[in-house]
């Protein structure tokens, strides 16, 4: 990797640098845009002691999840976690923190992060236990509470399509978490499904300019479907 160049040859090279008891940011929404296969090397590894700031943590098996197989994770910065057995028995036998975040302030708690701007008011959480011992502030007649925004040692981030630069286009419903954790890692890292040459990419297109990224690297993926729900309709006479 050279210049403007973010390019790497390998998961390895990837995620060079990541230590125990580091902060990653995640990307992803359920199994929706995820970094599996940056998920998959900090399972390779075998970093340990960490804290993920995700919308979610995977499922068994997949995603986010496989780090809880080896106890990989010491601390859950997240808004839903109702699909993972092992995540359910690791938070009730006190083998992982857990810190509930509302949906919304956990995406501007990133977005806040890469923009430079350390707290936020919102409404969201006051009077309720997500608000307890934060500061609280009157405007215009409405209490609201301080979050603190977030930023991470690294950020692991799925999108379809970069250049080299490292401008990337996400696709779809992939455009979740993944532009706000894109800003608010030291060091960025993403997979993509397809790599171009620069000034192949529409400007107009590009979700998260080149600046925030640091390595980038060409990945397959295995496209999952959370929860599959059939109906069967019978042909009536």
């Amino acid at each position: 990797m050279s210049g403007f160049n973010k390019l790497v040859g390998s998961y390895q090279e990837a995620m060079a640098g990541l230590e125990d008891g580091m902060t990653v940011i995640a990307g992803g929404f359920g199994l929706c845009g995820i970094p599996e296969n940056l998920i998959s090397e900090i399972k390779n590894k075998g970093t340990t002691d960490l804290t993920f700031v995700s919308n979610n943590c995977g499922v068994d098996g997949f995603g986010l999840g496989v780090l809880l197989e080896d106890k990989q994770i010491k601390k859950m910065v997240s808004s839903y976690v109702g699909e993972n057995k092992l995540f359910e028995e690791q938070l009730l036998a006190g083998e992982l923190e857990v810190e509930l975040t509302p949906q919304g302030t956990l995406a501007e708690k990133m977005r806040a992060g890469g923009a430079g701007i350390p707290a936020f008011y919102t409404a969201t959480g006051y009077g309720t236990p997500v608000g307890e011992g934060k500061e609280v502030k009157e405007f215009n007649g409405r209490k609201y509470i301080m979050e603190e925004a977030i930023t991470g040692d690294f950020a692991i981030v799925k999108a379809w399509k970069a250049d080299t630069f490292g401008n990337l286009v996400y696709r779809h419903t992939a455009q979740n978490f993944n532009p706000m954790a894109a800003t608010a890692g030291k060091i960025t890292v993403v997979e993509v499904e397809e790599i171009v040459e620069p000034g192949e990419l529409d400007p107009a297109h590009i979700h998260t300019p080149g600046i925030y990224v640091d390595r980038l690297i060409l990945g397959t993926f295995e496209k999952r479907i959370e929860q599959r729900t059939i109906t069967t309709v019978e042909s009536q006479a």
